[in-house]
């Protein structure tokens, strides 16, 4: 709330000084800038480029905030609820409804930046031919007097590269509205997984470039999720609940009770049944002390707990998994019990310093063979966090 407060203030500028305490004026500014600057969270700094962005709209919106201005309720309301319609056709067929948009909109992301609707148009061709994205809205709020912001995650396949390696981005969409026409102006995109959202931001480029690389994941079914917020150091990711078959662990990292599980699936069960292979394998450590293990492999999706076989043996058991809100680190590499417990400590301080909620114990998922070669393998450690809120 400080820092979109912050950005109202910025984008509602002063009226002009007059012309004799220009300089003046100036130098005064610059001062205040750089103090405030130092002072500012990167949260509040990454908002602070979204006003950069937008400060020559901002003019216009300052003579109608003379006037008593800004948007009444009901027009913000109508604008809001025609982004939570219009966006999600971002990248499909339909797509979005350029008479929305001022012809003079301005665009900018860390790495991109344009300056009319063709070239904002443009901009989403290319990402719809390149990457083939999926977009998800998660909420759209009035955060200024001519200002509108969504919240958003959007997954994308690099269809060029043979991997197709997937890259995700989370962030907000500042969109300044045009006073004078109620058209949208200004669409300035802040990522979560960097500080430095200025364009031509370096930092934005090697974000883009880490996300290529390959992790190899097996083509068979995988649990559901959608990733909530992607920081330089974590995911936040939603999870449906789902059904597993359980057995007692020994170590995080071990495959004590692998073979009951996996005989279950494979037709050691009361009606003979195979059951397709899912992955990850789950290792869950329920406890503060990593010590209380249990080994898990989801269930295919299109099953439930009334229509699955018995287990023939006491050792294995079924059960639905709640799902929920989790933090999750990928990491390649064999992994070792000790890099798995330095994952999870360096996680939980991550979430501790970010103010969030983690619980007790974790889950490491892997989602290979012991036979692929570790440098593409795909690891990740999870933990489940208490009253997550997407902000």
């Amino acid at each position: 709330m400080a820092a979109t407060s912050l950005l109202s203030r910025l984008l509602i500028l002063p009226p002009p000084a007059p012309a004799t305490a220009a300089a003046a004026s100036l130098r005064q500014r610059k001062s205040s800038f750089a103090a405030l600057s130092l002072s500012q969270s990167p949260s509040e700094r990454r908002h602070r480029v979204a006003a950069r962005a937008v400060a020559p709209a901002a003019e216009e919106a300052a003579a109608e905030e003379e006037k008593g201005g800004g948007l009444p309720a009901a027009e913000a309301e109508r604008l809001a609820e025609f982004l939570r319609e219009d966006l999600p056709h971002l990248f499909d067929d339909v797509g979005i409804d350029r008479s929305a948009y001022d012809d003079r909109v301005r665009f900018r992301d860390p790495i991109t930046r344009h300056d009319d609707i063709d070239g904002y148009l443009l901009n989403i061709r290319l990402l719809k031919l390149l990457f083939r994205p999926d977009f998800y809205l998660h909420h759209v709020k009035q955060t200024g007097p001519y200002e509108l912001t969504t919240r958003w995650t959007m997954v994308m396949k690099f269809v060029l590269l043979p991997w197709k390696p997937e890259l995700v981005f989370t962030g907000l969409s500042i969109m300044g509205v045009n006073p004078q026409n109620l058209k949208f102006c200004n669409h300035v995109d802040v990522w979560d997984s960097i500080q430095n959202n200025e364009y031509f931001s370096f930092e934005g480029l090697l974000d883009v470039f880490k996300q290529l690389r390959y992790y190899k994941t097996p083509d068979i079914e995988t649990p559901n999720y959608l990733i909530l917020k992607k920081t330089a150091n974590y995911e936040i990711r939603r999870y449906p609940p789902f059904l597993i078959v359980e057995a007692k662990g020994d170590k995080l990292t071990g495959s004590s009770g692998f073979n009951n599980i996996t005989g279950y699936i494979f037709g050691k069960n009361a009606s003979s049944e195979k059951i397709p292979m899912t992955t990850p394998v789950f290792t869950q450590a329920s406890d503060d002390k990593l010590s209380d293990v249990s080994i898990q492999i989801v269930l295919p999706m299109n099953k439930d707990l009334d229509s699955l076989p018995a287990p023939n043996t006491e050792a294995v058991t079924l059960r639905k998994a709640e799902g929920g809100i989790a933090a999750v680190q990928k990491f390649s590499g064999r992994p070792k019990e000790e890099i798995v417990i330095q994952k999870e400590e360096e996680l939980r301080s991550q979430l501790l310093k970010d103010g969030l909620k983690p619980q007790h114990g974790c889950l490491l998922a892997r989602y290979n063979d012991p036979r692929t070669q570790s440098f593409i393998m795909r690891n990740e450690v999870l933990i489940w966090l208490d009253d997550f809120t997407l902000e």
